[in-house]
């Protein structure tokens, strides 16, 4: 297969290439193409297969030559192409609307949604034709429970999006199931959330009981120090150590263990402002009651 480039291509394009069916299952036997769904095949050394949105976009172009006129990618399919952060929300079928009142349908590989949809919700990135950003942000915090809906609004909101554009888009549509959801988690919304875990250490903070922090509060100390989650009554810092972050400190050619120890020295500087420094990790998230329980204690402290 060294001679094909990677990227998503149909059988009748493999056909045209001069491979017949019989190498094409030959091909799919021996693992040098996988079948993103049927009729659509990738290579499978193609980078987009590792990661589970990567997958879900090739699904996309493949489904796009076999849907009805009229169909707009949307939902959580509409968040993949537009970029925006989801975290477990299911990628096995591909989500699209269509502007009519009923005929939803779900088949194994593509979900129809049937929904009132207005030009102005309706745009193009990289040729697929998608629910708008605020549009999809809306039809998510619907239909999906609380926590993702903030992962992808949070999301959103640190991408540019504005918080009214969202807002409009759920009470536009009222009259649909699950707005008053999607109110209560784009209010909840805040796009300082910087990941998907801290968004979700927001949502449990609040689910514990804590009071609202302050997000990215940066501390004027040698080197400048900006912290996750800051409680100015309670001289608290909370901060979610997690792989994804550390990654994002480190600079070209820079040592992990160096990170590491700049990190050590940002904390020692942050306890000595007289501040308690409180980390979580991301296993510690979805139980979250013994990470609040050293909050509430590093609160009693000042």
């Amino acid at each position: 297969m060294d001679e094909w480039p990677s990227g998503l291509r149909s059988r009748p394009l493999l056909r045209t290439a001069g491979i017949t069916d019989a190498e094409l299952r030959r091909l799919r036997v021996v693992r040098a193409l996988v079948t993103v769904r049927p009729g659509g095949y990738v290579a499978a050394d193609d980078p987009a297969l590792q990661i589970p949105a990567g997958r879900h976009a090739l699904a996309i172009r493949a489904a796009l030559p076999h849907l009805a006129d009229g169909s707009v990618v949307s939902h959580v399919s509409a968040a993949i192409v537009h970029g925006l952060p989801v975290w477990r929300i299911p990628l096995d079928r591909v989500h699209v609307t269509r502007n009519r009142r009923s005929g939803g349908r779900r088949t194994r590989h593509v979900h129809l949604h049937a929904a009132t949809l207005d030009l102005d919700e309706i745009t193009e990135v990289d040729g697929v034709v998608v629910t708008t950003r605020a549009r999809t942000v809306a039809d998510l915090a619907r239909t999906v429970p609380f926590e993702q809906a903030v992962v992808v609004a949070d999301g959103a909101l640190f991408g540019g999006l504005h918080r009214s554009a969202v807002l409009d888009a759920v009470v536009r549509s009222a009259h649909r199931r699950g707005n008053t959801a999607a109110l209560r988690a784009v209010e909840f919304a805040d796009g300082r959330a910087e990941s998907p875990d801290e968004s979700r250490s927001r949502v449990a903070i609040a689910r514990c009981g804590l009071p609202v922090p302050i997000l990215q509060h940066r501390f004027e100390i040698a080197g400048g120090a900006r912290v996750d989650f800051w409680w100015p009554e309670h001289g608290t810092v909370g901060e979610f150590d997690g792989r994804v972050k550390y990654g994002r400190l480190l600079r070209p050619g820079q040592d992990p263990a160096e990170v590491l120890w700049e990190e050590k020295r940002r904390e020692d500087a942050l306890r000595d402002t007289g501040a308690s420094v409180v980390r979580w990790v991301w296993d510690e998230i979805p139980t979250f009651d013994p990470v609040a329980d050293r909050i509430r204690r590093a609160f009693a402290r000042h």
